[in-house]
């Protein structure tokens, strides 16, 4: 099982590249994680906000594999703790379905995929930076797995 973290933005501060590679390079290989980036609309003063989250809802659209459980990352969304994440993780590696996690942009994920995604997910009722949340998301895949494994990493 792979999982996609599809988010939009690209050229990502420094510190935002090493720690989303370090947790990522700690999975294995039965649970990687891929970022794929999705370049952003620009956002001018006047510029179609609407029509630049619908291009990057395309591309986001188009990223997904075919057959991948699509889980949106949305404020809105279901909360879930370490514990439960860690519990998806295994019944997803079961599954052997690769999985997408969408990201949206600066103005949130565009209504089509949304409606894609089989589950809506909140990380926090807190507004995060985007890129810290693929820092975050991929601290939390490291930490469920960990748990998944007996390893002494969650404590």
């Amino acid at each position: 099982m792979r999982i996609h973290l599809i988010a939009v933005g690209d050229r990502m501060p420094a510190w935002v590249q090493a720690g989303y590679a370090e947790y990522a390079k700690r999975l294995p290989r039965e649970c990687s994680l891929r970022l794929v980036e999705i370049a952003p609309g620009k956002r001018t003063k006047g510029a179609d906000v609407a029509r630049l989250m619908a291009e990057e809802g395309d591309r986001i659209l188009a990223a997904i594999p075919k057959g991948a459980l699509v889980v949106a990352l949305e404020v809105k969304g279901q909360p879930w703790s370490t514990e439960d994440l860690s519990r998806r993780l295994g019944e997803w590696m079961q599954g052997g379905r690769d999985v997408a996690l969408l990201v949206g942009g600066p103005d949130g994920l565009d209504a089509r995929g949304r409606a894609r995604a089989d589950l809506l997910w909140s990380l926090s009722p807190l507004t995060l930076p985007h890129p810290l949340v693929r820092v975050v998301l991929a601290e939390q895949i490291y930490r469920a797995h960990s748990l998944l494994r007996g390893h002494p990493y969650h404590r």
